[in-house]
C-alpha cells in the first residue's frame, strides 16, 4: 500500500485517524502497532513475520544489553548479535541475488537465484533498530520495557516504506505521552497534502520525460535530449521521495509525532558537501553518527580520512540498491567529497554563489544519471552521449522541450524554498481571508492529485524498493 492510493487515502488513514482521536492515551501504541502491521502485511502478509521477528530480536537484546551492563563482555555481545542479526537479514533478502549472480559471472558457476522478493523498507526499519541497540549500549538511552511500545517504533506506518529514518531517541517522548489536537490534524494534513501534490502532480508527470527519454534508441538521443532527461530524473527522484517524506512528517504530526525534516531544498546547495547537508538527512546523520565517527571521522590524519569517506560511501550506495551503479554512485560521490575536503575547498570559497550552485547541480545531475540506470552498458553510453559523443541538439530534444517546459518552469520554482515560505505565510496567517485561501489552495491540490490517482497508470515510488 503507498500513500497515493486510494485504498490508504479513503479506507486506512481515516480509521486510523478515528481510532486514535477517540480512544484514551493508553491504546495509542496498541492502535499504532497494529494498524502498521496490517499496512506492512497490505502487499505481502508473510513479511509480517519478518518484522515482527526485527521487533523481538531488537527489543530482546536491548533488555538484555541494559541488564548487564556492568558486565565487561555481555553487552558487546548482545549489541554484536543485534547488529549481525540485522545485518544478516538485510544481506539476505536484498542482496542474497546480488552475490549469487556476480559469483555465477565470475566463476562461471549455476548457483540458483533465491528470487525472493524485497521486504518493503527493510533498509529503513533495520536501520532503526539498529540505531536503538547502539544508543542502548553506548548508554544514550534506557531500553524500553514495553514491547508494545518498541514494536509501534519499529513499525511505524507513516516512515516504515521509504523513511525518514527515525531514531528511538528522537520519538521516545511522543511514545509515551503522546498528544493529538486539533492543531497537529490540521497542520499535519497540510503537510500531506503538499507531499501528496509533490509526489503526484510534480514527480510522477516530471518522470514522464525521463521514460520517453529511455525509450529512445540510445544511438538517436542527442547530448541535449540526455542532459533533459538526465534533469527530469533528478527532478523526478527529488519530489517524490521529498513529497513521500512531508507525507510522512505529516501523517507523523497526525499522529502526534514531531519527526525530523528529511531534506532542506538540496538543489540550492552551493558543493556537494552541502548537499548531502540537505539531501536524505535523516540517511545521513545515521552514517555519520553510528559509522563515520566511529571509525574516526576526520581526526587521524588524511589517510585515515579519506578511508574513512570512502567506507561510508561505499556502503551508502551499497544501502540504496543491490546492483554496481548504486555501488558506483556512492564511489563518485566519496571521491567528490574527498577532493572537497581536501583539494578544492580553497578554489570553491573563492567563487560566486552562481558558479557553486551551477557546479554543484551538474555534479548532482550527473550523479543521478548514474543512480538511475542500472545496464552499466547503458550507462556508459548514455553519459558519453551527455558528455559530446552525438549530435547537439535534433528534433525530439524540440519536442520534449516544448512538451514539457511549463512543468519543468514548475518544478524549477518548487525545488526552491520560495513557494513554501509563501504557503505557510498564508496558512498560519491570523486573517480569515488569507487562512481560507491556503486552505483552498490544499483542496484544490488534494483534489487535482486524486484526479490523476484515479486517472493515472504511472505512480511509482522511487524508494519504495529500498
Amino acid at each position: 500500500m503507498v500513500f497515493s492510493s486510494i485504498a490508504f487515502l479513503f479506507y486506512y488513514l481515516p480509521l486510523i485517524i478515528i481510532l486514535t482521536y477517540i480512544f484514551p492515551k493508553r491504546f495509542r501504541n496498541g492502535i499504532l502497532l497494529i494498524g502498521s502491521l496490517l499496512f506492512y502485511g497490505f502487499g505481502e502478509p508473510i513479511y509480517v513475520v519478518l518484522m515482527i521477528l526485527s521487533v523481538l530480536i531488537d527489543y530482546t537484546n536491548g533488555r538484555f544489553i541494559e541488564k548487564f551492563r556492568t558486565h565487561e563482555k555481555l553487552p558487546k555481545l548482545f549489541l554484536f548479535i543485534s547488529i549481525l542479526a540485522n545485518l544478516s537479514l538485510l544481506g539476505f533478502f536484498k542482496y542474497g541475488d546480488f552475490v549469487i549472480l556476480n559469483i555465477n559471472d565470475l566463476l562461471s558457476t549455476q548457483i540458483p537465484l533465491l528470487n525472493l522478493g524485497l521486504p518493503i523498507g527493510i533498509s529503513f526499519f533495520t536501520f532503526q533498530t539498529m540505531s536503538y541497540s547502539i544508543d542502548v549500549y553506548r548508554g544514550n538511552i534506557e531500553a524500553e520495557k514495553n514491547i508494545i511500545t518498541f514494536g509501534a517504533y519499529v513499525s511505524m506506518f507513516p516512515q516504515l516504506i521509504a523513511g525518514p529514518i527515525i531514531l528511538y531517541k528522537d520519538v521516545v517522548g511522543s511514545l509515551k505521552n503522546r498528544k493529538v489536537s486539533m492543531a497537529m490534524l490540521n497542520e499535519g494534513i497540510m503537510r500531506f497534502i503538499l507531499g501528496l501534490g509533490k509526489k503526484v502532480l510534480l514527480a510522477n508527470n516530471i518522470g514522464l520525460l525521463f521514460e520517453t527519454v529511455k525509450k529512445i534508441p540510445v544511438d538517436e538521443i542527442s547530448m541535449a535530449t540526455a542532459w533533459l532527461g538526465a534533469i527530469a530524473f533528478s527532478f523526478q527522484i527529488y519530489f517524490d521521495f521529498s513529497g513521500y517524506s512531508d507525507m510522512a512528517i505529516g501523517l507523523g504530526k497526525i499522529l502526534g509525532f514531531d519527526f525530523l525534516e528529511n531534506f532542506n531544498y538540496p538543489f540550492m546547495s552551493k558543493s556537494i558537501t552541502e548537499f548531502w547537508r540537505r539531501w536524505h538527512m535523516s540517511l545521513s546523520y545515521w552514517f555519520r553518527d553510528y559509522l563515520y565517527i566511529p571509525l574516526g571521522g576526520s581526526r587521524h590524519g588524511t589517510v585515515k580520512t579519506i578511508r574513512n569517506i570512502t567506507i561510508v560511501w561505499f556502503l551508502t550506495g551499497l544501502w540504496h540498491g543491490a546492483a554496481w551503479n548504486y555501488i558506483l554512485w556512492g564511489i563518485y560521490f566519496a571521491i567528490i567529497l574527498i577532493m572537497e575536503k581536501f583539494v578544492l575547498k580553497k578554489f570553491l570559497a573563492s567563487t560566486g554563489n552562481l558558479f557553486k550552485r551551477t557546479y554543484s547541480l551538474i555534479l548532482i545531475v550527473i550523479s543521478f544519471t548514474i543512480f538511475s540506470l542500472e545496464d552499466l552498458d547503458y550507462l556508459a553510453t548514455y553519459l558519453r552521449t551527455m558528455f559530446g559523443d552525438a549530435i547537439l541538439w535534433n528534433m525530439s530534444f524540440i519536442y520534449l522541450l516544448q512538451s514539457f517546459s511549463i512543468l519543468l518552469i514548475i518544478g524549477i520554482v518548487a525545488s526552491t524554498p520560495y513557494p513554501f515560505k509563501r504557503f505557510k505565510n498564508l496558512f498560519y496567517s491570523q486573517s480569515p481571508v488569507r487562512k481560507s485561501v491556503s486552505q483552498l489552495m490544499l483542496l484544490l491540490i488534494f483534489f487535482i492529485s486524486l484526479a490523476f490517482i484515479v486517472d493515472g497508470s504511472y505512480n511509482p515510488f522511487l524508494y519504495f524498493r529500498f
